[in-house]
C-alpha cells in the first residue's frame, strides 16, 4: 500500500467504533463477531490487533482456516471498510502489555496475565473502502433524482481497492 492509501485506510478504521470479524467454522458456515481494534496507530506491518477469549470460537476455528474478513462501518459519515487477512494468536507479551487498557479488563478481569486473554493479530492481505463524497442531504437529492430519472445515482462515494 502507498503511504497515503495506508493513512486513509487507517483514518477510516479509527473512525469506526467496532469491527466485525468474520471467520469460517469447520462446517463451512461463516460467523461474525464484534470486536474492538486495539491499535492506537497505524501498524507498519499492516496488522490489526484484537483481544479475544482463548477458549472462544475465533481461536478454536482459526486452526482449520485462518482466513478472515474484518469490516468496519461508520454510519455517521457513510464510510465502510472491508479487509481480507490472515489471523493468528500472538504470544507477544510485550504487545499485549502495550495494548491492554482498562476497558479490556472488563472482559478479562485477570488483566494482561489473564490465562484466557489472547491477542489476535490480523495481517492485512487486501483492503477496500467506500467513502461518501457528499453530505447526507446531497446524497438524498441524488437518490431522489435517480428515482425520478430511472438512472442510478453516480459518483456517490470514493471506492478504492488497496
Amino acid at each position: 500500500m502507498a503511504k497515503d492509501e495506508h493513512t486513509q485506510l487507517w483514518k477510516l478504521i479509527r473512525s469506526a467504533k467496532f469491527a466485525m470479524l468474520t471467520h469460517r467454522h469447520g462446517d463451512g458456515h461463516l460467523h461474525s463477531q464484534p470486536l474492538t481494534t486495539q491499535n492506537k496507530e497505524a501498524d507498519q506491518q499492516s496488522t490489526l490487533y484484537f483481544f479475544v477469549a482463548r477458549d472462544g470460537d475465533i481461536v478454536r476455528h482459526l486452526s482449520s482456516d485462518p482466513n478472515v474478513n474484518v469490516s468496519y462501518a461508520n454510519l455517521d459519515d457513510d464510510d465502510y471498510v472491508s479487509i481480507s487477512g490472515v489471523a493468528a494468536v500472538s504470544e507477544d507479551s510485550a504487545k499485549k502489555t502495550e495494548l491492554f487498557n482498562p476497558l479490556v479488563k472488563a472482559w478479562f478481569p485477570g488483566g494482561v496475565d489473564d490465562p484466557n486473554l489472547a491477542l489476535l493479530e490480523v495481517r492485512i492481505q487486501a483492503a477496500e473502502y467506500w467513502k461518501a463524497k457528499d453530505s447526507k442531504v446531497v446524497q438524498l437529492i441524488k437518490m431522489a433524482a435517480a428515482a425520478v430519472t430511472g438512472k442510478p445515482p453516480a459518483d456517490m462515494a470514493e471506492h478504492r481497492k488497496l
